[in-house]
């Protein structure tokens, strides 16, 4: 799967909350409280494992999660890395 140009990622994600950040995209989630953080995280998991394209997941605080998608083996963003956090969203 090819890479994808910066405007063309800008242009994907910029009516959402997702952001450019060091060849990936990333969204951070506040949830109410530690188990609904897990239970998101669980979500993504499940989705990711369907897929089979798997982001970087990071719970930090007690009720934060940071989401980072980028294709490892292309290096960078790519088709694969857009479509998962259009599912992403839908589950949050």
């Amino acid at each position: 799967m090819a890479l994808l140009e910066n405007d063309v990622i800008e242009a994907a994600i910029a009516d959402g909350e997702w952001r450019q950040e060091d060849g990936a995209i990333v969204r951070d989630y506040s949830l109410p409280n530690f188990e609904s953080a897990i239970q998101f995280v669980h979500s993504v998991a499940g989705v990711a494992e369907v897929a089979n394209h798997h982001p970087d997941i990071l719970v930090h605080q007690w009720n934060q999660v940071r989401i980072t998608c980028a294709s490892h083996s292309e290096g960078g963003v790519t088709e694969a890395d857009l479509a998962l956090a259009k599912e992403i969203d839908e589950l949050a």
